[in-house]
């Protein structure tokens, strides 16, 4: 693979940056600089890690930053969670972000367990 845009995680994880976006946008004013920034700056730095990683000359480089990205993931889940309990997003809107957030979660840990594999030894016969 050439390029991390050609990566369908990284792209599904561009989708999840505008909808976290989206929903912050809608945030009160007063939280601008807290829980608006904290989300959209976990949710950047998700897809950013990924194509970091990818363009490391290591396969192992590339994994220490899918563990990155999948630690921004997490705390991205996290703030939705406060700010799903704090009324600043809806049942729905909530569910079907979280419910994409936990899709490319699972896309980053099976690329993970795929670049693992490249870095076994091949047992001798």
């Amino acid at each position: 693979m050439k390029s991390y845009r050609e990566l369908e995680v990284w792209r599904e994880a561009i989708d999840l940056v505008g909808s976290i976006y989206a929903l912050s946008s809608r945030f009160p004013s007063d939280e601008r600089f807290g829980l608006t920034a904290q989300l959209r700056r976990a949710a950047v730095s998700v897809p950013s890690n990924i194509a970091e990683g990818h363009a490391r000359s290591s396969t192992r480089d590339f994994l220490r930053f899918l563990s990155i990205s999948l630690g921004s993931l997490a705390e991205l889940e996290t703030q939705l969670v406060i700010a799903h309990r704090l009324g600043f997003a809806d049942d729905h809107e909530f569910d079907r972000i979280l419910f994409d957030a936990n899709r490319v979660g699972r896309m980053m840990r099976g690329l993970t367990k795929s670049l693992n594999t490249r870095l076994q030894p091949v047992p001798s016969p």
